[in-house]
């Protein structure tokens, strides 16, 4: 164990060790000896090393230095990796002290088996920098390859918590040619390890953090049950720094609603009212433009801020509506009163026209004069009642206006009308609609006991037989 991570960290950091007993020429002596020795002046050993019936063990590390993009419509990650590959090969081995203690050689990779390691989730996989024909062989029998690469690889995402989603993308590496008695992919260091390299050689702070990256084994079968093939998976986790994402929706969207809810102060009987939620409604369409372009259309969960912008832009199109129905019921009532004033006033004009004419031919007579002012009386209790019932016909529709506008108001901020030291209540409202509806009959019974106390009062002279 401690021999393979000694093997890895020197493969990491390239160290290679110099010859301090041999010259200039004994060097360059021992350079050549050893590269005919490991066969690199030919084809060198094409075979895959196996020595048991155990296979060929393949040792990986994943390390991820950076997250270049994450796709939510794509369902796809982009990250740099850096690959380390290391196998056995015996015969790829040598006596160091046979070639002045040379305990490292760097050979070109075509002239010898490497094994065929793919990762099963890639779209495309291109060298982070440019790709390196070489690789180092070790004197105890070691070859280790080292790979940077641009990954665009698969990955399921949920998004029902965005923007405060985590997210864990798989990268499965596997042989695609020997299976699973053939050769084993394996790690030789621990998922912490793995996780505290990453964060430290981590080169971007964008949107997205990277919090660990778990390691398991598993093995599936290809096309036969007896054609298995040994996975080694890394389980990478990331999380969206959401801060972006609460100022620029989230926030907004409340505060619109907010706003909705004070406009209700706002005199529902002028045109302002309405133009300002609209503009609101507005406002909140330019945000949902912004998620769409944003989240997936074949997500299997809606996501949250999608709900809570839904919800809200919803609200602002009830409360429009209720404003226009408001409107237009207070509009109908205000001429429905003015219809009434204008009918009564017509009424009183052809009364007077009537008993004008009356008046002058029965002056004279007594008992024309009170045949007279009982006419007036009759006249003015008529047109008092039908007064009555004009204006309670046209504060009808101001009284639903201002309970629909009341209720919907109630309904939609519950806790500003709690917090306030006078919240409106419909009572006040009904109360008050029912005095001014009331008024006018209450003025016209007392005038009418006034003119019946007059008639009471009035001196009679009948005429002796």
């Amino acid at each position: 164990m401690y021999l393979h991570w000694l093997m890895f960290a020197l493969a990491s950091v390239g160290l290679v060790s110099d010859a301090e007993n041999c010259n200039q020429t004994e060097y360059s002596a021992a350079y050549d000896k050893l590269f005919v020795h490991l066969g690199l002046d030919k084809n060198g050993d094409q075979k895959r090393p196996f020595y048991d019936e155990d296979g060929t063990h393949v040792y990986m590390e994943l390390y991820v230095s950076s997250i270049i993009d994450v796709n939510e419509k794509a369902q796809s990650l982009m990250t740099q990796v850096r690959l380390i590959t290391a196998w056995m090969n015996r015969n790829m081995g040598w006596n160091s002290n046979e070639f002045c203690e040379m305990r490292t050689f760097s050979g070109r990779k075509d002239k010898v088996w490497t094994p065929d390691i793919v990762i099963v989730e890639s779209i495309k996989t291109e060298f982070g920098t440019k790709e390196s024909p070489y690789l180092q062989f070790y004197d105890y029998g070691y070859t280790v390859l080292s790979d940077i690469l641009a990954l665009t690889s698969a990955c399921k995402m949920d998004l029902h918590k965005f923007p405060f989603d985590i997210h864990s993308c798989n990268m499965t590496l596997q042989s695609s040619a020997y299976s699973i008695e053939e050769l084993k992919v394996l790690t030789f260091t621990d998922p912490n390890w793995v996780t505290h390299e990453s964060k430290q050689s981590f080169q971007a702070q964008g949107e997205w953090e990277l919090v660990n990256i778990n390691i398991d084994k598993s093995n599936i079968s290809v096309g036969y049950e007896w054609d298995m093939k040994d996975q080694l998976i890394y389980q990478i986790t990331i999380k969206r720094r959401p801060l972006l994402y609460v100022i620029n929706i989230i926030l907004p969207v409340f505060f619109f609603l907010v706003l909705d809810v004070m406009s209700f102060f706002i005199d529902a009987s002028g045109a302002d009212k309405l133009s300002f939620k609209v503009t609101l409604l507005l406002s909140i369409s330019v945000l949902l433009l912004i998620l769409n372009d944003t989240l997936p259309s074949t997500a299997d969960k809606i996501p949250l801020i999608g709900i809570y912008c839904s919800v809200v832009f919803s609200l602002i199109g009830i409360s429009i509506l209720e404003t226009i129905l408001v409107n237009f019921l207070m509009t109908r009532g205000v001429k429905k009163r003015s219809a009434a004033s204008l009918e009564t006033t017509t009424a009183d004009a052809i009364g007077s026209l009537q008993s004008s004419p009356d008046s002058v031919r029965d002056q004279n007579g007594e008992q024309s004069c009170t045949l007279d002012l009982l006419k007036q009386i009759l006249s003015e209790c008529l047109a008092a009642t039908q007064q009555n019932q004009q204006e309670n016909a046209s504060l009808c529709w101001t009284r639903v206006a201002r309970i629909i506008d009341i209720s919907v108001r109630m309904s939609l901020s519950p806790a500003l009308d709690s917090m306030s030291q006078n919240p409106p209540r419909l009572t006040p409202v009904l109360s008050q609609d029912t005095h001014l509806i009331t008024a006018p009959a209450a003025t016209s019974q007392h005038t009418f006991k006034n003119m019946l106390l007059t008639i009471d009062h009035r001196p009679v002279h009948r005429s002796l037989p």
